[in-house]
């Protein structure tokens, strides 16, 4: 005899399916909620995030987009990139055996990995590869308190 007794009429997998499928529901009006530019963007750039010395450093490829068009911010230690590529192209019509090369706009947010000082965040661009190096937030250190002994009166 088994375990666990066979019982088919208790099995209802669609059910289980409903519940991730109402979970996913809910994930994604928390982020568009949050971040409602995130409906309008037609693809999300990749991100490289690292830290180097006392900085931390996001590295994205964003070839043929003009860097006047793309809007970098920092909020409660989130990076935030949106941006706009425009195709531009006198012929409109093609006969694409494959199309990949994407155009339109984007939006991503990163959470970067410690506290940062997004006011002395700098940006470069060269050949297509979009670099921010922001400093970190110096580490409040933990201060020692010295207990100041008093001598009671009563002796």
């Amino acid at each position: 005899m088994p375990l666990i007794p066979w019982r088919p009429w208790l099995w209802r997998p669609w059910e289980d399916w409903e519940e991730v499928d109402k979970w996913i529901d809910r994930w994604y009006k928390l982020i568009e909620r949050e971040w409602p530019e995130i409906k309008e963007a037609e693809f999300i750039p990749p991100v490289d995030v690292y830290e180097k010395g006392d900085n931390v450093i996001v590295e994205t490829q964003v070839p043929g987009i003009e860097p006047e068009k793309v809007d970098i911010s920092v909020e409660d230690d989130k990076l935030i990139l949106k941006g706009k590529s425009e195709k531009k192209s006198e012929v409109e019509e093609k006969d694409y055996y494959r199309k990949e090369v994407r155009y339109g706009s984007f939006y991503r947010v990163v959470g970067l990995p410690t506290k940062v000082i997004g006011d002395k965040a700098q940006a470069t661009y060269e050949d297509g590869l979009l670099k921010i190096v922001i400093p970190k937030a110096p580490v409040a250190k933990a201060k020692k308190i010295k207990i100041k002994v008093k001598k009671s009166k009563k002796s």
